[in-house]
């Protein structure tokens, strides 16, 4: 059974950074596209950026666009998401996904994705 395993998340104040990690294992199929979203108090989960598992094509939400970037390492299983200048409107627990037929158009949909992590908290305070 695929396991999503989200790390990296804390405390920090605005202006500042965190980079998220989710390692996946269990899994025999390689994902089509892995995703990160998150859900922040009284709010729906909601899209941040998402990858292509083979190429170079990345998806971003037009609120971290320029301070937010997502990558991955193919040999460790791993999806990161670097966050700068970060927010207290990014105040949020965020979780990601892997999508194993994730077409485009459903890239920033929760409904596109098959897998999902537990997901780490980040909060954004001075």
């Amino acid at each position: 059974q695929v396991q999503l395993a989200e790390s990296g998340g804390g405390l920090v104040q605005p202006g500042g950074s965190l980079r998220l990690s989710c390692t996946i294992s269990g899994h025999t199929n390689n994902p089509r596209v892995m995703g990160w979203f998150r859900q922040g108090p009284g709010k729906e989960r909601e899209f941040v950026a998402a990858l292509r598992w083979n190429g170079d094509t990345t998806y971003y939400a037009d609120s971290v666009k320029g301070r937010f970037t997502i990558s991955r390492d193919k040999s460790k299983n791993t999806v990161y998401l670097q966050m700068n200048s970060l927010k207290p409107e990014d105040t949020a627990v965020y979780y990601c996904a892997r999508g194993l037929r994730t077409i485009t158009s459903m890239t920033s949909n929760p409904r596109g994705y098959d897998d999902w992590g537990q997901g780490t908290q980040v909060t954004v305070s001075s």
